[in-house]
C-alpha cells in the first residue's frame, strides 16, 4: 500500500511517500505541481530500476535512511543501547498529524523500543520549508548521530556551493563537484564556527544568481553541525544535515535534531537569498521594538581596547554622536581587573578603579547625546585568573591541562549553578543601568564539543529575554562564528567579523546575504589604517561598505581628518534617510560582468525603489567597465536612475557617460537586459546607484 503526503506554497511542492508502512521518503521537491496531480502515481514514478550485481530492490533513500534495509550510504540514525550494543533500527508507520502548511509523520521500532517523527512545515509566505526529528526511546540509549528529515538532491546538478571560513574571513564560498561518494563537512568546535557554516546551495547546471533551479538549506543550531551531500552508487543523492556527532555525551531517552530550513528557488541562488531573509527577519528574530529604526552604531573597541576612563569615553560619544550614531557600545574592560584579556572573564561587577561612580556618569553622558547604551558581555567564558574561577574551579568545563584559547576557558553551560550565576550578575548590571543592548561574545572553541553546553546557554539567553524583553542581544563570537537561525531565534544582530577591512567585507557581506537581511547584518566603518589587516582604505569606500547593512562605526573618531568626517557624516545621513525601506528590501546578487567588480541590489518589498551597490576590490583587466545588467524589476515601467556619489569619479575618468552628469530614465527591460555603464573608477571604491518608479 502506498501512503502520500503534500505541502506547497505558491512556488514549490513537497511530496512524501511510503509504501508499505515503510519509512517516508522525498519523492518530489521542485516547482508546483498541480492541485489534481496524482500522488501515488508520483511516488511510483520516482523508483528506479534494479540490474545485475544489485539486490532485488533499492532500498529507500527516506528521510531516516536505515541500515537495516541494507542502505549503501549514510544511515540517519546511529545509536547503541545502554551496553554499548549497536541498534539497527527497523520503522514503521505508527501515526500522522495533518494541517494545511504542515506534515507530522511518526514511526515506531517495536523490537527496540524507538519512536522516530519527522516533521515538515512550510511557510508559504517566505518559501520556506521547516523540517525537524525527533527520536524517543523507551530505555536509556547513546545517540551518536541523528539527522534532521533528509532530502534527497537533484542530479541535473553538476556542483554544490558550500561556505568554509577563518577569523576575519568568513563565509568563503566553495564550488565541489558532485561525484560517487561523500562531502562531509563536521564543525566539532562546539559553536556555529567561522570554519564550516551550516549551509548548502545545490544549483542544477546552467542556474545563476538570477536564473535557474537551485535547492538550498541551512541548519539551525549553535553547537557544531555535520553535513553530508552523497552520491550513491546507484546515482541517487542525499543531503543530512545534524548535529555533530558524539556530541550527546549522556545516553538519554529524547533527542531532536536543530532545525533544518529548506527551500526551492527556480530564480537562481536570489530566489532562495529572498525567501532565507525574508524568513529569518519576519519569522525568526522578534525585535523588542519592531517599529523602530535600526540605530546606528559606535563601539569603542578600536578606538581605546581596555583603556577605560571616564574622561576619553566622553569624548568619544561626543564625537561619535556628532558623526550621526544613536547607540553608545562599551565593549570588553569595564568590569574589575579587566585590563588585557588574560583576566577577570566572569567577574561581572563594574570595576570601581576606572568607574569610580559606576557607570551611571557615561550612560547619562551618552543619553545627553541623544543616543542608547550597550555593553559587552562574554557570559559562557572564565579566566583561571579571575575571583570567580579560584572560588569555583569546578565550573570550567573540560580538562585542567587543556590548551588555553585566547588565554580563557569555558564556563560548564550545563550547570544550572552557572546559569543562575550569570543570570544574577548580567540581571544585575541591566537593573542597575539604562541598557538597551548587550554585545554577546564568545572568543574562543570548546575544549570538546558537547550538546549540553549551547542547550545551557540558549536556555540562560532565553531567560534573559524573558525577563528584560526590551535588551537587544547581538551575537559575537569572535566575529562571525556564531551566526546560525537557532541563535537568532534569541537575538536580533550578528556581528559578521571582526574584519572591518571594507575589502574583506565586501564579499563576506555579498555571499553572508544569502541567508542574513541587512536587518540583522552588523557592519561598521573601520579605522583609516585596519587593524586587522594592516591596509589603509578611503574612508568612502569603507562607509560605502557599511551602509550597505546595518551601519556603525569602529574607530576613533578624533583621528578623522574633516574631511573624512564630512564624508562619514554624509554617509550615514544617506543611510538613516533609506533604513526603514532597505529594512525590508531583499538583498539581490547581480551577475558581475567584471570578476573586479561585486555587485548587488536592495529591491524594495513592493519593488517601487531599489539601491545598486558596485564595488571594485582589485583592478579590472579591460579598459571600460562592463554594463551591469540588474534584476527583479517590471520589464515595461520605467525607472529614474541616478548615480548617488558621481562627485568621486576620478580626474582619469575623462569621458561623459551619462549617469556622471546626469539622471537617466530608462524601461526595466533594458536595465536588466543592456544594463548600466558607470564612470570608469579607481580599485577599492563603490559605485551607489539609485532607482526609482518614475
Amino acid at each position: 500500500m502506498i501512503k502520500c503526503w503534500r505541502l506547497d506554497d505558491e512556488r514549490q511542492s513537497l511530496v512524501l511517500g511510503s509504501q508499505d508502512g515503510r519509512l517516508a521518503e522525498v519523492v518530489y521537491w521542485g516547482a508546483r505541481l498541480p492541485d489534481d496531480e496524482n500522488l501515488e502515481t508520483i511516488y511510483r514514478g520516482n523508483q528506479i530500476d534494479v540490474t545485475g550485481g544489485t539486490l532485488d530492490a533499492n532500498p529507500e533513500l527516506s528521510v531516516c535512511p536505515e541500515a537495516s534495509r541494507s542502505f549503501p550510504g549514510q544511515p540517519g540514525l546511529v545509536l547503541h543501547d545502554a551496553s554499548g550494543e549497536p541498534l539497527l533500527p527497523k520503522f514503521r508507520f505508527s501515526a500522522e498529524t495533518v494541517s494545511e502548511n504542515a506534515v507530522s509523520l511518526s514511526f515506531r521500532d517495536e523490537t527496540n523500543g524507538l519512536n522516530y517523527t519527522a516533521s515538515f512545515a512550510i511557510t508559504p509566505a517566505t518559501n520556506i520549508i521547516e523540517a525537524t526529528a525527533v527520536l524517543e526511546t523507551d530505555e536509556p540509549t547513546h545517540l551518536h548521530w541523528l539527522s534532521a528529515p533528509v532530502f534527497s538532491a537533484p542530479q541535473l546538478s553538476d556542483e554544490m556551493l558550500d561556505f568554509s571560513g577563518r577569523w576575519c574571513g568568513e563565509f568563503q564560498m566553495n564550488q565541489i563537484p558532485w561525484a560517487p561518494g561523500m562531502r562531509c563537512r563536521e564543525n566539532r568546535t562546539g559553536r556555529t564556527g567561522h570554519e564550516h557554516f551550516p549551509g548548502l546551495l545545490v544549483p542544477c547546471r546552467g542556474a545563476t544568481n538570477t536564473s535557474g533551479d537551485v535547492y538550498a538549506f541551512h541548519y539551525g543550531w549553535s553547537g557544531g553541525h555535520q553535513m553530508t551531500a552523497e552520491e550513491l552508487p546507484d546515482g541517487r543523492r542525499q543531503v543530512q544535515f545534524g548535529h555533530a556527532s558524539g556530541i550527546e555525551s549522556a545516553p538519554g531517552t529524547h533527542f531532536e535534531t536543530g532545525t533544518l530550513h529548506a527551500v526551492y528557488s527556480g530564480e537562481g541562488i536570489n530566489g532562495c537569498a529572498v525567501a532565507f531573509q525574508r524568513h529569518l527577519r519576519d519569522r525568526i528574530v522578534t525585535f523588542p521594538r519592531p517599529g523602530r529604526a535600526r540605530p546606528v552604531h559606535y563601539n569603542c573597541w578600536e578606538a581605546i581596547y581596555f583603556n577605560h576612563n571616564l574622561p576619553e569615553l566622553k569624548t568619544l560619544a561626543d564625537e561619535a554622536a556628532e558623526l550621526g550614531a544613536e547607540r553608545f557600545v562599551l565593549d570588553d574592560g569595564w568590569f574589575r581587573n579587566r585590563d588585557d584579556d588574560t583576566r577577570a572573564l566572569s567577574d561581572w561587577y563594574v570595576d570601581s578603579r576606572k568607574f569610580p561612580d559606576g557607570l551611571g556618569p557615561l550612560i547619562d553622558h551618552v543619553h545627553m547625546r541623544g543616543m542608547s547604551f550597550g555593553i559587552w558581555f562574554e557570559p559562557e567564558m572564565i579566566s583561571s585568573d579571575s575571583d570567580t574561577f579560584r572560588k569555583h574551579p569546578d565550573w570550567a568545563l573540560g580538562e585542567e591541562d587543556q590548551i588555553p584559547g585566547r588565554q580563557q576557558r569555558v564556563l560548564n553551560m550545563a550547570l544550572p549553578e552557572v546559569r543562575d550565576y550569570l543570570f544574577e550578575r548580567i540581571a544585575a548590571v541591566l537593573e542597575d543601568h539604562a541598557i538597551d543592548y548587550i554585545k554577546w561574545d564568545h572568543n574562543r572553541v570548546l575544549p570538546q564539543p558537547d550538546a549540553m553546553q549551547t542547550r545551557g546557554s540558549y536556555q540562560l539567553i532565553d531567560r534573559l529575554r524573558h525577563a528584560y524583553p526590551q535588551t537587544e542581544i547581538e551575537s559575537c563570537a569572535s566575529g562571525g562564528a556564531r551566526i546560525d537561525f537557532g541563535i537568532l531565534q534569541r537575538t536580533h544582530r550578528v556581528w559578521l567579523s571582526d574584519s572591518n577591512d571594507a575589502i574583506e567585507r565586501l564579499s563576506m557581506q555579498h555571499n553572508a546575504a544569502i541567508f542574513l537581511p541587512m536587518a540583522v547584518t552588523g557592519s561598521h566603518v573601520g579605522p583609516r589604517v585596519c587593524h586587522t589587516s594592516g591596509r589603509t582604505i578611503d574612508i568612502r569606500f569603507r562607509a560605502w561598505v557599511a551602509a550597505q547593512r546595518h551601519m556603525g562605526f569602529e574607530l576613533d573618531p578624533r583621528e578623522l581628518t574633516a574631511e573624512e568626517a564630512r564624508v562619514l557624516k554624509e554617509v550615514t545621513t544617506w543611510w538613516k534617510d533609506n533604513r526603514d525601506w532597505m529594512f525590508e528590501a531583499d538583498i539581490l546578487r547581480l551577475e558581475s560582468p567584471d570578476p573586479a567588480v561585486i555587485a548587488e541590489q536592495h529591491l524594495a518589498r513592493d519593488g517601487d525603489r531599489f539601491v545598486v551597490f558596485a564595488g571594485k576590490h582589485r583592478s579590472s583587466r579591460q579598459i571600460a567597465p562592463r554594463p551591469l545588467r540588474l534584476t527583479g524589476l517590471t520589464r515595461n515601467a520605467m525607472y529614474r536612475i541616478e548615480l548617488r556619489n558621481r562627485g568621486d569619479a576620478p580626474g582619469l575618468s575623462r569621458g561623459d557617460p551619462v549617469l556622471k552628469s546626469e539622471g537617466m530614465t530608462v524601461s526595466g527591460g533594458y536595465l536588466m537586459n543592456q544594463g548600466l555603464t558607470m564612470p570608469w573608477s579607481f580599485p577599492e571604491t563603490m559605485w551607489v546607484i539609485e532607482g526609482r518608479l518614475a
